[in-house]
């Protein structure tokens, strides 16, 4: 009889989904196992979007939530009781992503932190033998996107990224209709995202709080001083740990983009925008549009304001599908409208679940545990991942190029076999970045 370790250790690196043509590693391949083998997670980062994971993870039959790692320990503290009110049991707390990597018992992690950690920590989680879940963007910058492909690769491990969309049903099915010419060549998309977010002023160098573990927090990134508007959410506007809005929302309408023109990597990347609506500490775009072109003679586009939440094509997010047959419609749930080229609708797609673009934790809460569940299947054995990391590397480098161009302020023309920026000194060194001493990233 295989034993329980041996049979979650043997699953192997990560497939796509059923639309994708899967391919499952021949290393190892998937063992056909009980799907009522129970999984035993370490969640990493729960402060926010973290808690949620940990609270729709600790719902899912014959998963345990055993472990909470945050640098907060009121954090951790108030994880362990929201688990506690779910399961009836308290998870072990953890200061130290390293000491819990060390816990021979854990199956997977749930990646969660800033997003200067989700590289690092999923690469020590495959070293240390653990399938990943990591939220995206899974990484910081592109070079840790391609450590990241390499370490699953390299220590035959699951790793799929929080693309959930990639597991709702209806989007499965617009995608196939895509492919299949429901209107015609796709040849050019567009996404957006809105918001009404607030300044975060200008921050004052304050003492680290004693909940706080403030060098665990930074971990690889170079050292700067305590402040008070950084922590907890505000990070997402430094570029020191933070993406900026094209990586923390522009991620999910760029890989649907991604997915439905069929695409990989672009030939030409351009991004303008600024920080235009408040004077403050906030570093990234908080207006920004980034335009690309495709060896496939497609081209899409992304259009962010995070300070202003007047909709886009009546919703405060969505993708649309411009083909020369007729138009694609989809407004970010599980629904979508198909138009004529005389713009009459000729196919609605029903969706009762509730999207709330805004919605700093899950704006797609009721459809996310689909994307958790098939995490699951997949460490089980039972199914290939919808977003494994190869794919969610690629729809991650999309924004992060629009980053890259936004900052050398200028087009970038990109290899399109591997989506490596060319004859551009200044913008390549954007390609990875400096880590703190002794915290240097390797696979």
């Amino acid at each position: 009889m295989i034993s329980r370790r041996k049979f979650i250790q043997t699953t192997s690196a990560a497939g796509t989904s059923f639309l994708l043509a899967p391919q499952i590693s021949k290393a190892a391949g998937f063992f056909r196992g009980s799907p009522n083998e129970k999984v035993v997670l370490g969640m990493m980062g729960t402060n926010s979007r973290g808690l949620y994971l940990a609270q729709s993870y600790a719902k899912i039959p014959n998963v345990e939530v055993g472990y909470i790692c945050d640098v907060d320990s009121k954090v951790v503290d108030k994880t362990i009781e929201e688990i506690f009110k779910i399961t009836g049991k308290r998870p072990k707390g953890i200061t130290d992503i390293r000491k819990m990597l060390e816990i021979k018992d854990i199956d997977a992690v749930v990646v969660a932190p800033p997003d200067h950690w989700h590289a690092p920590a999923t690469i020590m989680a495959c070293q240390a033998g653990k399938h990943v879940y990591v939220e995206k963007p899974c990484s910081h910058n592109p070079h840790e996107g391609e450590m990241v492909v390499e370490a699953a690769k390299k220590y035959n491990r699951l790793v799929q990224m929080g693309s959930q969309r990639r597991s709702f049903s209806n989007v499965q099915l617009m995608v196939k209709e895509l492919h299949d010419g429901v209107i015609g060549r796709a040849y050019y998309a567009k996404g957006w995202y809105t918001n009404n977010r607030a300044s975060i002023g200008h921050g004052k160098q304050v003492a680290v709080p004693a909940n706080l573990n403030y060098e665990l927090w930074q971990g690889p990134a170079p050292r700067k001083p305590y402040q008070d508007n950084l922590i907890h959410y505000n990070w997402h506007w430094f570029w020191n740990w933070g993406t900026g809005e094209a990586l923390n929302n522009g991620t999910h309408e760029l890989d649907v983009i991604r997915w439905g023109l069929g695409v990989d990597f672009p030939n030409k990347v351009v991004s303008t925008g600024g920080r235009f609506h408040y004077n403050d500490d906030w570093q990234t775009p908080d207006t920004q549009n980034i335009l690309y072109n495709f060896p496939n003679n497609t081209a899409a586009e992304w259009e962010s304001r995070s300070c202003n939440g007047y909709n886009i094509e009546r919703l405060s997010r969505g993708v649309i599908f411009y083909g020369d047959k007729g138009t694609l419609f989809y407004g970010s749930g599980n629904g979508y409208q198909v138009y004529d080229p005389a713009n009459k609708l000729v196919k609605d797609v029903k969706d009762d679940t509730k999207v709330d673009g805004n919605n700093k934790v899950s704006p797609t809460e009721a459809l996310d545990g689909f994307h958790m569940k098939n995490f699951i299947d997949g460490v089980r054995g039972v199914a290939p991942l919808n977003c494994p990391i190869e794919i969610g590397f690629k729809s991650t480098l999309l924004p992060q190029l629009g980053n890259i161009s936004y900052r050398v302020d200028r087009v970038l023309h990109i290899d399109p076999t591997n989506g490596h920026i060319q004859n551009d000194p200044e913008a390549e060194k954007l390609w990875s970045r400096e880590y703190e001493k002794g915290w240097e990233v390797k696979v």
